[in-house]
């Protein structure tokens, strides 16, 4: 399959027991989940049994699976204690990524706090971040995902070629890729609903940090204009980008065998209307 299609599933109750049943009722191809609080720090440990099937499942289904770490992590801030948080948390996202066979942890890149200068920030993310891919040598552990911001406040990363010095500071790591979100690279500047646009993003993505570093998109409409720097997402078609530029998405060369993942409002009505719609327009590209 080209392109996977699918979202991000609730888990309180269990990864298989809830996740998974919620993923097959939205038709999901692909899933993504939280092993801890989105908005805390604690890192529970995991419910083995309820990781081995949520393991096995995904693999007899060839359903690719995916981790997001919690929304506090940044280690581009000026406070010491959120910066050691930080490296706490990623790490056990990694490491129960690795547990439920998880192909990929998505971390959001972060902001420079306080007004500091970003050099000083992405010095934080090469002394703190790279440490945490050296440590990923297992065949089976995941990549880092890195997630652009939609720009607001002090932010490191947003349009596609801030990728570059990201990249730079975790010196292009092996383990490294993109997480792209359609929402936030339109909220941050770049006018995918304009001529070419998905296009022309896409190939400055490429151009940034090389071909395969895509590992996961991110498909959201936006309630807010392009550049409007507000990271809120729409029902696809019913925002600002529109259908049209997911089309073209799913033919672009990069996104070769890249699965979606939609993080859209409605609940599961929305959330399987949303990737019907996906199909459908992936059956027109």
């Amino acid at each position: 399959m080209r392109n996977p299609v699918g979202g991000h599933v609730p888990v309180a109750g269990g990864l298989a027991k809830v996740g998974l049943p919620y993923a097959r009722e939205m038709g999901a191809e692909a899933v993504q989940v939280f092993v801890a609080n989105p908005r805390g720090w604690a890192t529970p440990a995991g419910n083995p049994a309820q990781d081995e099937q949520f393991r096995a499942e995904c693999a007899d289904g060839s359903v690719p699976a995916y981790v997001h770490a919690p929304y506090l992590i940044n280690f581009g801030s000026h406070t010491a204690a959120t910066v050691e948080r930080s490296v706490d948390s990623l790490r056990h996202s990694l490491r129960r990524a690795r547990e439920i066979g998880a192909l990929g942890v998505v971390v959001h890149t972060g902001s420079a706090t306080n007004g500091r200068p970003r050099e000083e920030a992405l010095a934080q993310v090469r002394t703190h971040m790279r440490p945490l891919l050296d440590e990923l040598t297992h065949d089976d552990d995941p990549f880092l995902l890195l997630e652009s911001t939609a720009g607001q406040g002090f932010s490191i990363c947003s349009r596609t070629w801030d990728f570059g010095p990201y990249f730079d500071a975790l010196d292009a790591h092996p383990k490294l890729g993109i997480c792209l979100d359609t929402c936030h690279v339109f909220a941050a500047g770049h006018d995918l609903a304009g001529p070419d646009g998905m296009k022309e993003t896409l190939d400055l993505l490429v151009e940034t940090v090389g071909e395969g570093r895509l590992k996961l998109i991110h498909a959201n409409d936006s309630k807010d204009v392009a550049g409007a720097h507000k990271d809120r997402h729409e029902n696809i078609g019913a925002g600002h980008i529109g259908e049209e530029p997911f089309r073209e998405l799913f033919s672009h060369p990069a996104t070769e065998g890249v699965p979606l993942i939609i993080e859209t409002p409605g609940g599961k009505e929305g959330h399987a209307a949303d990737v019907a719609r996906l199909k459908e327009l992936r059956g027109r590209s």
